[in-house]
C-alpha cells in the first residue's frame, strides 16, 4: 500500500500535501546538536499553509560509546534548554496555526533483552558470533552506537532507561507548561510495546523489529508500524492536527494527474 508513511497519509487525506514533506534529520542527531542543521527548515511564515513538526530524537540524548556513557548523557536540565530554544526558532519560522508534537524516547533495555542470545548475521553461518559478543566488541573499539543499552551491565543498562524516563518527562513538562504564538504543543510516548504487541499479534517475533546488521535501529517493519500507531493516535486524540479530508481531492488528480514521485 502506498500510504504507508506518515506523509503519504496526510497526502491521500489532501492532495494539497503533495511534496510538501521535509526531513531534517541527521544520523546521530540529539538536542544538543539540533541547532546546526534547524535551520534548513522552509517554510513562508506569512505565505505558507501551517505545518506539522514531529521532533523525535529517539536515543541519542542517552547512546554514546564512551567506556562510561553516563556523564555523556544529556541531562533534563540541557534537554528543557536546549528543547526550549529549539520552539523558539521554530515560533519564529512557522505559520500560525501550526503543530509541533515532542515525541519521547523509547526504552532500550529491549535491545539487551531480545538480541543478545541470538546470532548476529556474520555469526549466523557457524553459529559463533552472539550479539552479546558483538556488543562487547564495539564496546572494546569505543564505538558502540550506544554503550548505555548495548552492554552485558544491567544496572548501566537500567540507568540507561531511567535516564532516558527522566528526559520523556522533561518533554512531557515541556509540552504542558510552555505556550508558543504560531503553534499548539503536543507530547507523545515512544509507543514501542504497542508496535510489538501490534507485530506479534500478526504473528511476528519482537526481534524482527530491529536492524540486523546494527544491533540498534528500529528497521523498516518497526518504521511502518510507527507509522500507522502515530497516526491513529492522532486520529483518535488530536484529529484537528491532521486536518479535513480534502473533498476536491479526485478533481486535484483529474487536473494534474500522475506527477510521479513525493
Amino acid at each position: 500500500m502506498e500510504e504507508k508513511s506518515i506523509y503519504l497519509r496526510l497526502r491521500k487525506r489532501n492532495r494539497c500535501n503533495h511534496r510538501d514533506y521535509q526531513n531534517i534529520s541527521r544520523n546521530g542527531a540529539s538536542s544538543q546538536n539540533l541547532k546546526k542543521f534547524i535551520e534548513s527548515l522552509s517554510r513562508n511564515q506569512l505565505l505558507d499553509n501551517p505545518a506539522i513538526v514531529i521532533y523525535a530524537m529517539i536515543g541519542n540524548d542517552v547512546c554514546n560509546g564512551k567506556a562510561d556513557p553516563i556523564p555523556e548523557m544529556t541531562t533534563p536540565e540541557q534537554l528543557y534548554s536546549s528543547v526550549t530554544e529549539t520552539l523558539k526558532h521554530l515560533d519564529s519560522h512557522l505559520p500560525k496555526g501550526s503543530y509541533v508534537v515532542l515525541h519521547g524516547l523509547p526504552d532500550g533495555t529491549f535491545l539487551w533483552d531480545n538480541l543478545h542470545d541470538r546470532y548476529h548475521p556474520i555469526g549466523q553461518l557457524n553459529k559463533d558470533v552472539t550479539y552479546a559478543q558483538l556488543f562487547s566488541f564495539l564496546n572494546c573499539l569505543q564505538i558502540n552506537a550506544c554503550h548505555g543499552w548495548m552492554s552485558s551491565n544491567k544496572t548501566l543498562r537500567t540507568l540507561t532507561s531511567e535516564r532516558a524516563q527522566q528526559l520523556s518527562n522533561t518533554l512531557k513538562k515541556i509540552a504542558a507548561s510552555e505556550k508558543f504564538t504560531n503553534f499548539d504543543l503536543l507530547y507523545m510516548d515512544f509507543a514501542f510495546k504497542e508496535m510489538v504487541e501490534e507485530w506479534q499479534r500478526r504473528g511476528g517475533q519482537p526481534w524482527q523489529l530491529i536492524e540486523p546488521v546494527d544491533g540498534f535501529h528500529p528497521n523498516e517493519v518497526a518504521l511502518l508500524l510507527s507509522a500507522e500507531l502515530f497516526w491513529k493516535k492522532m486520529q483518535l486524540q488530536w484529529p484537528q492536527v491532521l486536518g479535513k479530508e480534502n473533498p476536491f481531492n479526485s478533481q486535484i488528480e483529474q487536473v494534474f494527474g500522475d506527477q510521479g514521485g513525493h
